[in-house]
């Protein structure tokens, strides 16, 4: 299972404008994890790493690299919640299913 972070996910509009920053600036530095770090700096971002990963995501999504899109990700986590929600109703229905049958199967008294 996945941990949740204590602070809220950088905005999508902060993560865009990253992304634009390193494309525009890489050339004025000496290697593109450079160019990473100094706009994480710029931006207030946690670290180069984290600009890295969105540089990456943002590669992905346009097909200019492999790997899974992030609507391919919104995609998979919705199937999954789905199927689980779906696992929780089955396992009711045998339960309630079950129960009903040891009914039918038990002696009823008349009186």
């Amino acid at each position: 299972m996945m941990t949740r972070r204590s602070q809220p996910p950088y905005p999508p509009e902060l993560r865009e404008r990253a992304v634009r920053m390193v494309a525009e600036i890489s050339d004025d530095y000496e290697s593109l994890w450079a160019a990473m770090n100094a706009v994480a700096e710029k931006l207030g971002v946690g670290t180069g790493e984290t600009v890295r990963k969105w540089v990456r995501q943002a590669e992905t999504d346009a097909g200019t690299r492999p790997g899974t899109t992030t609507e391919e990700s919104e995609e998979l986590r919705r199937l999954r919640r789905e199927n689980a929600e779906l696992k929780r109703a089955n396992d009711i229905l045998k339960a309630a299913s079950a129960f009903f049958a040891a009914e039918i199967d038990r002696p009823h008294r008349r009186w």
